[in-house]
């Protein structure tokens, strides 16, 4: 296995896990996971739709963010309310990641190992410098909000996946 190879199989099985989760949560996307709030599964879903377009549309490719609709409801910074009125339908965002995750695939199919090391176009933070760290970022991110959703289900009074 390559590092392309590696990162491909990362994306898929970090997607497909966090999916699984917040498909279970479909019908009760604003299941706070703690008794003080949270991060609902509907906030997790915008988050990671929004912020996969900004490692890979603005940070990689110095394109702008694909939804900028989404950006204050859901971008770096913004809070979850656990208010259906103030967000879209759980069914209206959902596609939106599988389009984004594609994207990245495909983007990631046509690059070199080479292009790994190449700088991306954020300079604030050296852990996303280079393309090889915002994909490694694309693969690391939905698996830290997974546990945001796996405790959601869990307040919901859904058993555990895997046990």
């Amino acid at each position: 296995m390559n590092t392309i190879e590696f990162i491909r199989s990362g994306l898929e099985y970090s997607k497909n896990w966090t999916c699984t989760l917040l498909d279970d949560m479909r019908d009760t996307p604003f299941v706070e996971p703690t008794p003080r709030g949270g991060n609902h599964p509907l906030w997790v879903l915008g988050h990671l739709i929004v912020n996969e377009s900004v490692l890979l549309d603005e940070w990689i490719q110095g394109k702008p963010n694909r939804f900028p609709e989404y950006h204050e409801l859901f971008g770096y910074g913004s809070t979850p309310v656990a208010n259906p009125t103030k967000y879209p339908a759980y069914d209206e965002i959902r596609p939106r990641f599988d389009e984004i995750r594609q994207d990245t695939l495909a983007y990631l199919k046509q690059i070199s190992e080479d292009d790994l090391d190449k700088p991306s176009h954020y300079t604030k933070d050296p852990f996303y410098n280079t393309v090889g760290n915002c994909f490694q970022a694309m693969i690391m991110h939905p698996m830290s909000h997974s546990g945001n959703v796996t405790d959601a289900r869990r307040a919901a009074g859904k058993p555990p996946l895997m046990t």
